[in-house]
């Protein structure tokens, strides 16, 4: 696209300033952050009682509770842990869609808006973050970082990232499971990929404590396609050729199986714990974050 498009605007910046990103289980990070952990740890916040027992240190015991009961009641404190925050972003060929006429309904730039918007998240609540282009070859990689200040650096990276080759799924998430601290992980893809095949990569981040989710962005073309006739498609990420003939009864089939295709997504995606958002390019990107991700208890 000849001009870089707006990837967040600020009126849904503000919005995004009053929320954060939740995991289920808070992972432990390598510094101090902003998350209260389901461990007892030496920070100044209050959390529980509980009673002492032989070996205690006696610094924590809870004079004034003795003094009233005279009974040793030991202080449990709240630790303070980081949350690891990967982004990984589709940016195979199959996600340059449809033309730059279009570009509102552009499958890449709905990606990267919304990984904008869940990075700004993340770096507002002083997450680690880590964001990756997918590609053809090695994935581009950006942090990890922390902190608003590179609200910047993040926004450039996500405008640069261009839509190149093939990315096979399942090698690419497998490669970033060995190589990433497990953490909460958002997958922005159309999951078009070779042969079909995602689930071993997925298997792979989450045998390594990831917590998982997948937006899956489809453009309205592929939802509801428009053209008929006699037609030649070429898949633009292995250039392979077919002939088809998409008349009334051929669009009914492909609906049916698309449908069936999102369904065996969801359901599989159910199945193993993880987190499943379908979305259409021409959606408000803003919905997934402020209503659907809400709704299902990722952001709050």
């Amino acid at each position: 696209m000849a001009q870089q498009p707006l990837l967040l605007p600020e009126s849904t910046r503000r919005r995004l300033e009053q929320l954060m990103l939740v995991a289920r289980t808070v992972r432990a990070g390598a510094v101090k952050g902003d998350r209260r952990s389901v461990k007892r740890g030496t920070s100044i916040e209050f959390a529980d009682y509980r009673n002492y027992a032989a070996g205690d240190d006696l610094r924590q015991l809870d004079w004034n509770i003795y003094a009233r009961l005279e009974r040793p009641y030991i202080k449990l404190l709240e630790d303070e842990e980081d949350l690891v925050v990967h982004i990984l972003v589709d940016a195979s060929a199959s996600m340059d869609f449809p033309a730059d006429d279009e570009a509102d309904q552009h499958k890449l730039l709905f990606a990267k808006r919304i990984a904008a918007g869940l990075a700004y998240l993340s770096l507002t609540s002083g997450d680690r973050l880590s964001v990756a282009a997918l590609q053809a070859g090695a994935p581009q990689l950006f942090g990890p970082v922390r902190g608003r200040a590179q609200s910047l650096r993040m926004l450039h990276f996500l405008g640069q990232i261009a839509a190149v080759g093939l990315v096979d799924l399942d090698a690419a998430l497998a490669d970033y499971a060995g190589r990433a601290r497990p953490g909460l992980t958002l997958l922005i893809s159309d999951m078009f990929s070779l042969d079909g095949q995602y689930r071993a990569g997925l298997n792979a981040l989450l045998s390594r404590g990831h917590e998982v989710a997948i937006v899956h962005v489809l453009a309205r073309e592929e939802l509801q396609p428009l053209v008929t006739g006699d037609l030649s498609l070429i898949d633009v990420e292995t250039t392979l050729q077919q002939e088809v003939t998409l008349d009334g009864a051929m669009l009914s089939v492909y609906q049916q199986r698309l449908q069936s295709w999102r369904d065996e997504l969801r359901d599989d995606c159910r199945r193993r714990g993880v987190h499943y958002f379908p979305m259409s390019s021409d959606a408000a990107w803003e919905s997934l974050i402020l209503r659907d991700m809400r709704r299902a208890g990722l952001v709050k």
